[in-house]
């Protein structure tokens, strides 16, 4: 591989093929609820990227029954991780936190624990808590940062600057806790040399996993506003693809690559469609690197 993929990274440590099953807690978000705003980031709906499972009656651990069950027939997996994603998932009085982690890992074949979040929210209590899984299970915890750049995040409505997400990075590291932090490629008013910038900045933290996605446009948001009225253009695939290796080349060798594209949910998305292509889009991005003849951290500069 050109790059440190998620995959090899699991099944390296634990010596066969892991899954993630996605869990839906419940929670919402300080960009929601009126805590920092009402409307969301501008790339965001109501569901936010959520099942709604929860919500629906479907508690933790029949989410991951049904998650293994689904994941042991498709790859095979003999062991998992609890991916809390959709929201913000240290959203919540401490105690609450604890019985859904708790909850998740109490299944021996589920091997640790990631935790989709904002830097917004967490505090020492919430890391201490967190810090006390590290011990036994594997533990990530995802920040959503999306870019470097305070002009940029206050355009799409973040409710947070880049500070904020510095500073949790800070209160985080040295606690057993693994640091991944998510990136968007083509938010609005962003350049590809402001991109890489972010990449760089990043790359001097002691970030242990990336997240790339694509910036695309679903239903009920401020951004298709912006794109129905032609404020707002997508990057077309090849576009994005080369970003994907621009950054990949800038960033540390041994940073692991969660993700290099994103997934839509096919009934809301708006544009582009290209980005439904997963396998296609991971593919040109292959062969980008191959006919550079790059890798990851090629052009990386300590």
């Amino acid at each position: 591989m050109r790059y440190n993929d998620f995959n090899s990274y699991l099944k390296t440590k634990f010596g066969c093929r892991v899954q993630k099953i996605t869990i839906d807690a419940g929670f919402t978000c300080p960009n929601r609820d009126g805590r920092s705003s009402t409307g969301g980031c501008i790339y965001c709906n109501s569901k936010g990227s959520g099942t709604g499972l929860f919500n629906k009656g479907i508690s933790i651990s029949e989410q991951i029954i049904q998650g293994k069950s689904a994941l042991s027939k498709r790859y095979n997996a003999k062991k998992f991780l609890a991916y809390f994603q959709s929201f913000s998932n240290t959203y919540g009085p401490v105690e609450r936190l604890k019985k859904f982690y708790d909850e998740s890992l109490s299944f021996d074949d589920v091997v640790g624990i990631s935790i989709g979040t904002r830097p917004d929210c967490v505090n020492d209590e919430i890391i201490t808590l967190l810090e006390s899984y590290s011990k036994n299970k594997l533990v990530w915890i995802e920040y959503g940062l999306q870019s470097a750049h305070d002009d940029t995040l206050n355009f799409i409505n973040r409710g947070h600057n880049f500070k904020t997400f510095k500073d949790a990075v800070d209160l985080t590291k040295n606690r057993g806790i693994k640091i991944c932090t998510h990136l968007i490629i083509g938010l609005p008013n962003e350049n590809k040399e402001k991109i890489i910038e972010t990449a760089k900045i990043i790359s001097s933290m002691g970030i242990d996993g990336v997240k790339l996605h694509s910036l695309y446009v679903i239903k009920d948001t401020k951004l298709e506003d912006l794109y129905n009225k032609g404020q707002y253009k997508c990057l077309d695939q090849k576009e994005f693809a080369e970003i994907v290796c621009d950054i990949l080349e800038v960033l540390p060798p041994d940073i692991i690559i969660q993700r290099l594209v994103a997934d839509p949910h096919k009934n809301e998305l708006v544009a582009p469609e290209w980005s439904m292509k997963k396998t296609e889009n991971l593919s040109l991005i292959l062969k980008i690197l191959e006919n550079r003849d790059s890798w990851q951290g090629k052009k990386f500069e300590r």
